[in-house]
């Protein structure tokens, strides 16, 4: 029977050589998965500081935006008041043009009577004549 628990014995540090090799390589596998689990989120850190100033890029882009938005509406603004002093100047330009050409047609007015001035320089009224 010394046959049979050499077998045995064979059989058992065969078992426990291939345990051995299946540890071996389990272990392997871990460290594998752990490399690439940390460098996957190496990765992650990147794409997330990436995101984090795509979005402050974003933000700035957006505060230029409405600036540039404000900048127009004035401009739109001012050009409004332009046009408008632009007809108020053409207006005011035809109103004195009519007032012109009714002085010139207009009948010259009589002449207003002078104030008589007495011995103390006080104004007294107009000088009527009394002779009749």
């Amino acid at each position: 029977m010394a046959s049979i628990s050499s077998i045995s014995g064979a059989q058992s540090a065969a078992q426990s050589g291939m345990q051995q090799l299946r540890l071996q390589q389990a272990t392997r596998n871990a460290e594998q998965a752990e490399q690439v689990a940390r460098a996957l989120q190496a990765q992650a850190g990147e794409a997330q500081r990436q995101a984090n100033e795509a979005e402050q890029n974003a933000r700035a882009v957006s505060t230029e935006a409405d600036q540039a938005q404000a900048n127009a509406g004035q401009a739109r603004l001012g050009l409004a008041v332009i046009k408008s002093v632009g007809q108020m100047q053409f207006q005011v330009s035809n109103v004195v043009a009519q007032v012109a050409e009714t002085l010139k047609t207009a009948e010259p007015a009589a002449a207003a009577p002078t104030p008589v001035v007495n011995a103390q320089g006080q104004l007294t009224g107009t000088v009527i004549n009394t002779t009749a």
